[in-house]
């Protein structure tokens, strides 16, 4: 079974991230926990947990991801930011453990001017920090590299898995791997990427997908979603993603925006027709 989902909405409670999921037609998805835009703490209650639980049991496949708050910035050299970061992140994975989620996504920031090295090892020694219970993985998502971000290149990624003590994985999001340099354009790029990512990483490391087309070109760093097909990766290289035999068991999360009438529906509706 195809695992495509949607990142949807919890308002009025995590147990309606179910309903809304399967009104796009998803069966795997993700879900905020709270704003992203501000540090909060996930606020769910026992009922709610236990229905979206048993929800997401007899309805979904799953599996189901956490997406950290915009804040969060592991490879920040500011003490403040890092505690915060560090206890808002440990948070988000107690909460994964309360609804049975397996997968908390969190990106790896910026250093701000302290250097790669140095910011690689900030992340590092937070997450070193963190308290991660056997039935969650924290994913390291890929970045589109604008900035002093780290992550846009795999090797960065890789640094963070090797010395890191966590056991630790990945959530590649093609818009941002495109905008970092990755062509997954066409089949043959795709094909290449693919290759690059098992050689630096280890496609064994790879357990998530954040499926999203890009509105700006290759290299060029801008991080700005398109529906499936319609930006600068286009039909070819989305149908290469979406088919490629060592990917279409990873559970595909959809990012995409909400304009020009179509929604989340529509794109995973799309993806789906270019699964073949």
């Amino acid at each position: 079974m195809a695992r495509i989902g949607a990142h949807v909405s919890i308002a009025g409670g995590v147990d309606n991230a179910v309903t809304n999921q399967l009104d796009v037609g998803g069966n795997c998805g993700q879900i905020f926990t709270h704003s992203p835009q501000v540090w909060q703490d996930p606020n769910i209650g026992a009922e709610e947990a236990t229905q979206f639980q048993n929800g997401t049991a007899e309805q979904l496949a799953g599996p189901w991801v956490i997406h950290t708050s915009y804040l969060v910035n592991l490879c920040t050299p500011k003490a403040d930011l890092r505690a915060k970061s560090i206890d808002s992140l440990q948070r988000e994975i107690d909460a994964a453990q309360t609804l049975d989620i397996e997968y908390v996504n969190v990106h790896l920031g910026a250093h701000t001017g302290a250097g790669v090295e140095n910011g690689l090892t900030n992340a590092v020694s937070a997450l070193d920090e963190l308290n991660i219970p056997d039935d969650v993985t924290v994913l390291i998502e890929s970045d589109a590299g604008s900035g002093t971000k780290l992550g846009g290149e795999f090797e960065h990624l890789a640094t963070v898995l090797d010395r890191s003590k966590q056991d630790l994985d990945v959530c590649l999001d093609t818009a941002h791997a495109f905008a970092a340099g990755y062509d997954l354009s066409t089949e043959d790029g795709v094909n290449e990427t693919v290759a690059t990512f098992d050689d630096v990483i280890g496609l064994e490391h790879l357990r998530c997908i954040h499926l999203n087309d890009s509105k700006h070109g290759c290299g060029t760093n801008k991080d700005e979603h398109a529906h499936i097909g319609e930006g600068r990766i286009g039909v070819e290289g989305m149908t290469a993603i979406v088919n490629h035999p060592e990917l279409r068991s990873v559970p595909l999360v959809l990012e995409t925006p909400t304009e020009n009438g179509k929604g989340f529906e529509w794109n995973i509706d799309r993806v789906k027709e270019l699964r073949t």
